[in-house]
């Protein structure tokens, strides 16, 4: 009787090892099951401090990436930086996280993506505003021709002046804000020789505040129409605007809904599709790292938002879209730096 008791024991362990030994190799089958169909491809981007939902450049990167998912079935997903040294550790946890590609959204993150790319030879890189020379060859290096679309918005504000006296706020004075302020300059010149542009910079791209400041202080030193190429700072640029009953220039998306009295344009950097086009490479297998992508207004990178027939007069609109034909054509070439612009005069 005991000997049946310990037989009949044996079978129920038996039994329940057999049962736990199955449970477990049920996720490992189905795993690799999943890998033979092709796992999802995984893109994520880490974004400058101005964080996520700045209405500007990171908001139009994670609308591309979005655009990504929605199109290309594409797994995607952010890192929000609030301070630079947040860099580095958010690049770490995407290369945890099994991306098949980073992003880096911005030129302040050159140093840190360069270091990582060369510390993962494996993994897919690329960045936004930034080019290396003799750079990582897994990192593709993203950039604009800002001083176009900045000298379409300048043709705008130096025809629908009334004061003849119009404003740049600039985030960093660095080589790719700098395109912003020239183009714009240039534009302005080219449309009204007689008017003066006043420029500050605001030494960063998330102080909706100080933004505010400085555009309160050009308005009542009678600038009537401001550009920024700011960031977040820029918003403060805009409820400003609202608050004096000026004009305002938005800049990176269409940034008309902010204030859809008071921004007549913005100068469009399509963020959003340069990063929805390398991403589409990499699906595609033809994303080449070690290479630069520049996008200008014959690329369809660079334009003015579509909502400036709202306050521009029709004639503006014409004289501005016979000027940007012109650049397409390499008839005009705008300045992108002091030295360009100076050459002009």
């Amino acid at each position: 009787m005991a000997i049946k008791k310990k037989l009949v024991s044996l079978l129920l362990t038996a039994t329940m090892l057999g049962s736990v030994v199955v449970g477990c190799a049920k996720p490992a089958e189905e795993e690799k099951e999943a890998g033979e169909k092709g796992e999802q491809l995984k893109v994520a981007m880490v974004t400058d401090v101005g964080g996520v939902n700045d209405q500007s450049f990171n908001q139009s990167a994670w609308e591309g990436l979005q655009r990504a998912e929605k199109e290309l079935g594409i797994k995607v997903g952010y890192q929000e930086s609030k301070q630079d040294a947040d860099y580095v550790p958010n690049i770490e946890t995407l290369v945890d996280q099994e991306n098949n590609l980073i992003w880096g959204i911005g030129f302040k993150m050159a140093d840190a993506m360069k270091e990582a790319a060369e510390n993962y030879p494996e993994q897919n890189f690329a960045i936004i505003d930034n080019a290396y020379e003799d750079g990582p060859k897994n990192i593709v290096g993203v950039t604009f021709k800002e001083h176009e679309p900045s000298y379409l918005v300048g043709l705008i504000a130096g025809k629908m002046t009334k004061t003849n006296k119009v404003g740049f706020i600039g985030g960093m004075d660095v080589p790719v804000i700098k395109k912003f302020e020239y183009g714009f300059r240039a534009g302005v010149k080219a449309a009204n020789p007689n008017a003066e542009v006043v420029v500050q910079y605001a030494n960063a791209f998330n102080d909706a505040a100080k933004g505010k400041a400085i555009a309160k202080q050009m308005y009542s030193g009678g600038a009537d129409i401001l550009f920024h190429a700011a960031g977040d700072t820029g918003t403060g640029m805009i409820e400003a605007a609202k608050e004096e009953g000026k004009f305002a220039i938005g800049v990176d998306r269409d940034q008309n809904a902010l204030a859809p009295e008071n921004v007549i344009t913005s100068a469009m950097k399509r963020v959003d599709n340069a990063l929805f086009d390398v991403s589409k490479k990499l699906k595609d297998g033809t994303f080449e790292g070690g290479t630069t992508v520049t996008y200008g207004l014959a690329e369809g990178g660079v334009d003015i938002a579509p909502t400036t027939s709202k306050h521009v007069p029709e004639d503006v609109l014409k004289f501005v879209d016979e000027q940007k034909q012109k650049i397409i054509k390499g008839e005009i070439k705008v300045p992108a730096t002091k030295e360009e612009f100076e050459a002009m005069k």
